[in-house]
């Protein structure tokens, strides 16, 4: 045990990374399930005691191969990096379970071994980018998780998911790119990638055309990666046609990693200059916010398709995420970070319930979702307690998220941004309410009456992470504790 508490920064990477090769040596789908599942589990129990060392020691500071920063590459852990990374494995080991059936009804058995491979490597890579110290390491991470996802969206049995992961790749590739010349224009000004070394020296060349360039290449990049209006072009046909323990695991995990390297990127690196004021782009950056809470939502209740309604809908909620950080004060700030747990439980307990539809009927289509709440009233009802979460009902992590939104915007004496915010969570009551009214007003198609619901397999992981979606909107003392203090610290270091 004190081998693990003492490398356990570096094992919630290594894990599923050397993990994920033994899938393809043994090329067998029920095997590879077996073990990745097996890996996702102790991985999620290795996250758990990462938090409790984090929030019992503070910040955890692992030297690779014993080579200090700036010299050696670094892993820096503080309480929003660890609460990233138990978000991606809690997920993780919440999907993984669920995949079997799911996988096995559609992608091709002899791919089954590939799918879990990937799943693991994205899992490492996301991990990778929530925990490193290192600038550079940051973007080699963002690489592993990224062409993993390609394959992953890829695997979907519509020949759409080739041109959605196509168009993934070139836009994703786009923005890493995108981050790459922002920091080699930050490495030519400081000489170091060490995001400790950076914050300190990046203070002295502020004012050069340098930084800003590479600052605004940096915030372009990422925000192509999370998925930022009008950035996200990439995301609905991702979502819509990749398979479904696919797409829970990716909508519950990709963009809120990404957002958080944004975070530390602007509120770490950049934090002694703090670049949305210094730069004057805080408004602009509120601005794309809003304008994708609204322009998602609004698009979002036009769809026939739910999936790709939940995937214009995930870019209304990466808005709220980003509203939080252009704020600028506490509760804002610790409403998006709150945000990026609270969206991964009930994104993820949706596009599950989406999956378990799709297993029996084979359609996520509006008009063929008739009648289900009689036919599937378990899944339905999954549906519909989401959809809670989504408009914001008390009770629910939604309502934790814009509670807190809200009240860093009146604290900013903005008010109108206030009632924006309630206004777009109306926008949410429309598109939820046209998949419950055609599923419990509407009858089924005739010969489609009979009620059949998804395996016990596919509903049992499900209602758990419903289940969390509504415990953490309950009693919000752990997350609301950890996105305040994480906010403080990252505001403070922007002072």
């Amino acid at each position: 045990m004190s081998f693990i508490a003492e490398h356990i920064s570096v094992l919630v990477v290594i894990v599923p990374l050397m993990a994920a090769p033994l899938c393809v040596i043994v090329r067998h789908g029920a095997v590879s399930w077996g073990w990745a599942t097996l890996v996702c589990l102790a991985n999620f129990g290795l996250s758990i005691l990462l938090m409790q060392q984090v929030l019992a020691n503070g910040t955890i500071v692992y030297d690779l191969g014993g080579w200090e920063g700036p010299w050696g590459i670094v892993y820096h852990i503080d309480e929003v990096g660890a609460l990233v990374v138990l978000i991606v494995s809690a997920i993780a080991a919440i999907v993984m379970p669920y995949a079997k059936e799911s996988i096995e009804r559609e992608i091709p058995k002899e791919r089954h071994y590939l799918a879990y491979c990937m799943m693991l490597l994205c899992i490492a890579g996301l991990i990778g980018m929530a925990v490193t110290g290192d600038a550079f390491n940051l973007f080699v991470f963002l690489e592993v998780s990224s062409l993993a996802t390609y394959v992953l969206i890829a695997l979907g049995n519509d020949r759409r998911a080739l041109t959605a992961a196509l168009r993934y790749l070139i836009l994703g590739t786009v923005g890493a790119t995108f981050y790459v010349i922002g920091l080699g224009m930050i490495y030519m000004m400081t000489g170091s990638l060490n995001m400790t070394d950076l914050a300190s020296l990046l203070p002295a060349v502020q004012n050069t055309g340098t930084v800003h360039v590479a600052l605004a290449f940096i915030v372009v990049g990422f925000g192509l990666k999370l998925a930022l209006f009008p950035l996200h072009v990439w995301l609905p046909n991702a979502y819509t046609f990749a398979p479904s323990a696919v797409t829970a695991f990716l909508a519950a995990t990709a963009t809120k990693v990404a957002v958080y390297a944004l975070i530390r990127l602007i509120f770490t690196v950049f934090g002694d200059i703090d670049p949305l004021e210094t730069y004057g782009v805080r408004a602009a950056v509120m601005v794309l916010a809003i304008a994708g809470m609204f322009a998602g939502s609004l698009i979002a209740i036009y769809q026939s398709n739910v999936k790709r309604l939940l995937a214009y809908s995930s870019v209304a909620q990466v808005g709220y995420m980003i509203l939080g950080i252009s704020i600028g004060n506490a509760p804002a700030m610790a409403g998006g970070i709150i945000h990026m747990f609270n969206h991964a439980l009930m994104k993820g307990a949706l596009f599950m319930a989406l999956g378990c539809v799709f297993y029996v009927i084979g359609s996520v289509k509006l008009e063929d979702m008739a009648g289900l709440g009689k036919r599937m009233p378990l899944t339905a009802a999954a549906i519909v307690a989401g959809g809670f979460s989504l408009i914001g009902v008390p009770l629910t992590v939604g309502f934790i998220s814009k509670f807190y939104l809200v009240e860093g915007a009146l604290a900013a004496g903005m008010w109108p941004v206030a009632l924006l915010i309630m206004l777009s969570s109306l926008l949410a009551v429309i598109y939820v309410w046209r998949v419950v009214e055609v599923m419990y007003f509407r009858s089924p198609a005739i010969g489609c009456e009979t009620r059949t619901e998804a395996p016990m397999s596919l509903l049992v992981p499900t209602y758990i992470l419903l289940g969390a979606a509504f415990w953490f909107g309950i009693d919000a003392t752990f997350t609301g504790d950890v996105a305040m203090s994480a906010a403080q610290t990252l505001l403070g270091g922007s002072k």
